[in-house]
């Protein structure tokens, strides 16, 4: 819900930037305003506050497990969201880090995993 909120004063916020600097001074400059706007507070929910948002106050955020893994876990270390998931294929377990802005991403590979999983008693 507060990613929803964010969004739309992000984007109430540019149009009304936008409506008061082309009425007053140019349209041209109106838009390119609006469009900073738009453009830095994608930027800030995308290296900032998106993970905040999901683990502090309930936002949205999508995470798709790679074709042919099992998801295992989730957890949260500090600001940074851990994914476990296991290959069948390959019997490994998968770690991986999804950080703010997605920049400094960590992987760590066990090999010869063999969860628990159900049915494979």
């Amino acid at each position: 819900m507060i990613t929803y909120l964010y969004w739309l004063a992000v984007i109430l916020f540019a149009g009304l930037l936008g409506w008061i600097i082309g009425r007053f001074v140019n349209y041209k400059y109106g838009a390119l305003a609006a469009l900073i706007v738009i453009v830095v507070g994608w930027g800030a929910f995308f290296f900032k506050y998106e993970q905040m948002f999901v683990k502090n106050y309930g936002g949205v955020m999508t995470i798709s497990v790679p074709e042919g893994q099992m998801h295992l876990s989730a957890t949260w270390k500090e600001d940074h969201l851990w994914i476990e998931n296991y290959d069948p294929k390959t019997n490994s377990c998968y770690f991986t880090e999804y950080s703010k802005g997605h920049v400094l991403q960590g992987r760590v590979t066990i090999e010869n995993c063999n969860p628990v999983l159900p049915g494979k008693f």
